[in-house]
């Protein structure tokens, strides 16, 4: 498989994927007892979106659910690019449909988008059956994701390729639920009461809109929330974002070598602000040249090869 010419196509069925880790680490009956609460976060978005990236370019990335109760998910999703496709259960007991509506839109996609070259379903259902037999017939390249302990073993072997969840994901430490400051909330909002509705004071002054903004002003100064840091943001840790590359890319190829030609795509993937002028670097070769503490090359083949210094296997 073609890493860098490859488009690929992410659907979730984000209910099964949540329900099936809290299953797994508090017992069967876990997410039943707790559907219709807040849930909190335990997928590892990022980890899947890395691997997701080390296939090709992500061009479709839908996650199907009820996000009503996984709104704890917002940071993480958003940030990745995530399309939440919203399913309401038509009843109590029922179903939300997830995996019906993920395989209509698969099946349709494949037709629509001939570009496609990798599709990816995260989720452990043998309700995939019947679209992973359409998906392979068009010639698309099938993977699958899924909880070891509740993946069906026929999906599983229905697919080119099967990853269980847990042997995928290389960092869970980012799995933590958004401070309330990120949602918008004070620090301390789960301790104060809301203040009691209060009428309008006789004595006070009338207050009238402020100005339009200037032409030239993108934002209007009173969109701005009180408090945001306006100040340029630091570019991300070089050193970090081409460890996760290698060490993603050495994973996939079972070898902690990976040629040099393959890392830049991947850490664009990973970060699409990437630039090596950021870090005062003139190519990407100069700017692993610099980190050489970090990163160990040999001369390969075809290209150079790097990887993390004194990593044995991924």
């Amino acid at each position: 498989m073609n890493s860098d010419l490859s488009n690929v196509a992410v659907y979730w069925d984000f209910e099964n994927i949540h329900a099936s880790l809290l299953d797994t680490r508090k017992g069967p009956g876990t997410y039943k007892a707790s559907r219709y609460s807040p849930q909190d976060p335990l997928v590892d978005v990022e980890g899947l979106m890395e691997f997701a990236a080390s296939l090709g370019a992500v061009a479709i990335n839908r996650a199907y659910g009820n996000w009503q109760w996984f709104a704890r998910y917002r940071e993480v999703l958003l940030h990745n690019a995530v399309e939440l496709i919203q399913l309401f259960p038509p009843g109590g007991s029922a179903k939300n449909g997830a995996d019906i509506k993920l395989c209509l839109d698969a099946t349709e996609d494949i037709i629509r988008f001939p570009h496609i070259a990798t599709i990816v379903i995260v989720g452990g259902d043998s309700d995939f059956l019947p679209v992973a037999q359409k998906i392979k017939a068009t010639g698309k390249t099938l993977v699958g994701i899924g909880c070891e302990a509740a993946t069906n073993r026929h999906w599983a072997h229905s697919c080119h390729e099967f990853r269980y969840y847990e042997k995928l994901i290389i960092d869970e430490s980012r799995v933590v639920a958004p401070p309330l400051e990120a949602v918008g909330l004070p620090a301390n909002a789960a301790a104060e009461p809301a203040p009691a509705p209060k009428g309008p004071d006789p004595e006070a002054q009338p207050t009238f809109p402020p100005p339009p903004p200037d032409a030239g002003d993108l934002v209007p100064p009173a969109m701005i929330p009180e408090g945001t840091d306006l100040r340029p943001r630091a570019p991300p840790d070089a050193v970090d974002l081409i460890r996760r590359a290698i060490t993603r890319l050495s994973a996939n190829k079972g070898d902690p070598w990976v040629l040099k030609a393959a890392i830049r795509p991947m850490v664009k993937r990973l970060d699409p602000t990437f630039d090596e002028k950021s870090y005062a670097a003139a190519t990407f070769t100069e700017l692993l040249k610099k980190h050489s503490d970090t990163f160990e090359v040999r001369k390969g083949q075809y290209d150079q090869e790097y990887r993390i210094k004194g990593q044995l296997l991924p």
